[in-house]
């Protein structure tokens, strides 16, 4: 079982750095996180890139390390949420592997969110209508670039079985 790249999209809360590390044991590949690259790769958090250097600057890293990976064979990469919606980025996901995108509801989305809130910058502080308002309009904006993805998997349908479908799906 092995689709040997492998990108996981969806929005902040939905598991993809859960799940980027389970599948990268089972096809016995590198498991990696968008996020935590440009973090390293900058020296600085993203609240500080996005602050001191702004969003078209991030937004241009990001796809700059995303684009890393056409030279790597086998790997499973957590992406930003914001991601896919950004320099053709889901085009060249789709092209170069698998594009799974992790669609939970926001009831879960907020649960795991609110316990997690003083280590995610973008929506410390939030009371949960703010947080609930603020996930939808981002669900919202995204979905377009989301539903692109080769595979949706929803609420009840992110599970090891249903995962590992996919990846027998794209066998080598």
């Amino acid at each position: 079982m092995a689709a040997e790249k492998i990108f996981l999209i969806g929005m902040m809360g939905s598991g993809k750095s859960y799940w980027t590390g389970k599948i990268a044991k089972w096809i016995k590949s590198g498991a990696y996180d968008l996020d935590d690259l440009i973090v390293m790769n900058e020296e600085k958090t993203i609240v500080e890139i996005f602050h001191e250097d702004g969003e078209e600057y991030f937004r241009k890293l990001e796809t700059k390390i995303l684009k890393w990976f056409k030279e790597k064979k086998k790997f499973v990469l957590a992406t930003g949420g914001g991601t896919p919606c950004f320099q053709n980025n889901m085009d060249w996901m789709k092209k170069e592997g698998v594009v799974i995108w992790l669609d939970e509801s926001i009831e879960i989305l907020m649960t795991r969110l609110i316990p997690e809130q003083a280590h995610r910058p973008l929506i410390a502080g939030m009371d949960k209508e703010t947080l609930s308002q603020f996930l939808q309009n981002k669900i919202l904006e995204r979905t377009p670039f989301y539903q692109q993805a080769h595979y949706r998997l929803q609420t009840g349908k992110i599970t090891d079985a249903t995962i590992k479908k996919i990846l027998q799906q794209h066998a080598s």
